[in-house]
């Protein structure tokens, strides 16, 4: 195990600790817990992550290097610890490069500090270069999260 490996999961494990307390409220504005069931072992994966919320949707940001959100591709229903309530949802990966840019664009309008995480500039009237918005979608994918009704 390397050490950014162990680091990353020592944060994740005190993230969900916190999310998971009654303390969770400063941490919940920005994380959440998903919970995704592997499609071939059958065993449930738990993970913080940052979110978006528009609407109904939840709109989640990962490197693709990553893995967790594998097991979403086609659409999938997840389990999430969203401010405290645990709220069922179906999650679908978006892996298109040009649904990823305007997913991300999109993003950037209704959270413009974001812009330093995709390591993209906004100029004065918050808009992006779209050659760097590009750039910054071929490292990443958005999981969309439909919640379910009450």
């Amino acid at each position: 195990m390397t050490n950014q490996t162990l680091k990353m999961r020592i944060g994740n494990a005190f993230i969900k600790m916190i999310l998971r307390s009654p303390m969770h409220e400063q941490f919940s504005q920005n994380f959440l817990l998903i919970s995704v069931t592997g499609r071939k072992s059958g065993k449930t994966y738990t993970t913080p992550v940052n979110y978006h919320r528009m609407g109904n949707t939840i709109m989640v940001i990962s490197m693709r290097e990553r893995t967790w959100w594998r097991n979403l591709r086609g659409g999938a229903p997840v389990n999430l610890l969203l401010q405290g309530e645990n709220i069922q949802g179906e999650g679908k990966v978006i892996e298109d490069d040009q649904r990823v840019t305007e997913g991300l664009a999109a993003i950037l309008r209704q959270t413009p500090d974001y812009a330093k995480y995709l390591d993209v500039t906004l100029d004065p009237d918050g808009q992006t270069a779209m050659d760097e918005l590009n750039q910054a979608a071929k490292s990443r994918v958005i999981v969309e999260i439909t919640l379910s009704p009450n």
